[in-house]
């Protein structure tokens, strides 16, 4: 697996255990409620997985699976992907920050620019390896 596929997927389950474990938090709020201050968790919580778990997992499988050029860089430009990991990080950060220190509007709008951002950039650069079956098999 790639450089970048393996931090991609590692930095996937990372934001899968967070947003677990925020939502095991509430869950366990709601059936014994100890702490009310808990469900400021939900939108950190489906924010890690949608976008730090869901989102980050298939940018890692996806430029690993989708397939590479015949000739040197086989794989394109890998730092598209490389900065499309660390905005889709940051927004991610960004959204939880924002969203548990009940911020101004402002810094959701930078997260979720953030997250455009990494989408745009992964597109950029897994668009030229998306080609038909016969461009990619022999004559």
């Amino acid at each position: 697996m790639p450089r970048v596929s393996v931090w991609l997927v590692r930095a996937a389950l990372l934001h899968l255990g967070v947003g677990i474990t925020f939502g095991a938090l509430m869950l366990w709020n709601k059936g014994l409620p100890f702490a009310p201050v808990l469900w400021t968790l939900y939108l950190p919580h489906i924010e890690m997985l949608l976008f730090g778990w869901t989102v980050q997992a298939i940018m890692g499988v996806a430029f690993w699976i989708v397939p590479r050029f015949s000739k040197e860089p086989r794989y394109g430009r890998v730092r598209l992907v490389w900065g499309a990991m660390a905005c889709l990080n940051a927004g991610v950060l960004l959204m939880v920050v924002a969203y548990l220190l009940n911020s101004s509007p402002a810094l959701l709008l930078v997260g979720r620019g953030l997250e455009l951002l990494a989408v745009a950039l992964f597109a950029a650069h897994v668009w030229p390896r998306i080609k038909p079956m016969s461009d990619v098999l022999p004559p």
